[in-house]
């Protein structure tokens, strides 16, 4: 069993930055993947930023260069840093675990029976 807990969304105007943290209980995994998600209205689920035990990393196109995920492997915890961020980033972020995951071989849909709760990030222009 895993679980995750996300803080750290909040409201900031376009061009601003927000990091969000989520405790998660997946590090106990002798490999893993944690990853951030969200979901804006009536749009899909999406992978956002993607991280494994080995600290590979994996960003989808539309934040690159943007957002960085991070995680600090003492701690149980796994950030998102959002910089220049734009109105189409307004979403619900979720966090999620998957074990036995290694980001060169995964896939956003893999992630399916660990989320957090979820933390709204609303950027205003």
């Amino acid at each position: 069993e895993v679980t995750l807990v996300e803080s750290g969304g909040g409201s900031v105007q376009a061009g601003g930055s927000l990091r969000l943290s989520c405790t998660a209980s997946v590090y106990k995994y002798n490999s893993f993947c944690v990853g951030w998600f969200r979901q804006a209205p009536g749009k899909e689920r999406e992978g956002v930023a993607a991280i494994d035990r080995e600290d590979v990393t994996k960003y989808s196109n539309s934040v690159k260069g943007r957002f960085t995920i991070t995680q600090d492997k003492a701690k149980e915890t796994l950030y998102l840093q959002m910089d220049n961020l734009k109105p189409e980033d307004t979403a619900i972020y979720y966090c999620a675990a998957d074990p036995g995951c290694h980001v060169p071989t995964m896939t956003w849909y893999q992630f399916r029976n660990y989320w957090g709760q979820g933390t709204q990030v609303t950027v205003s222009s």
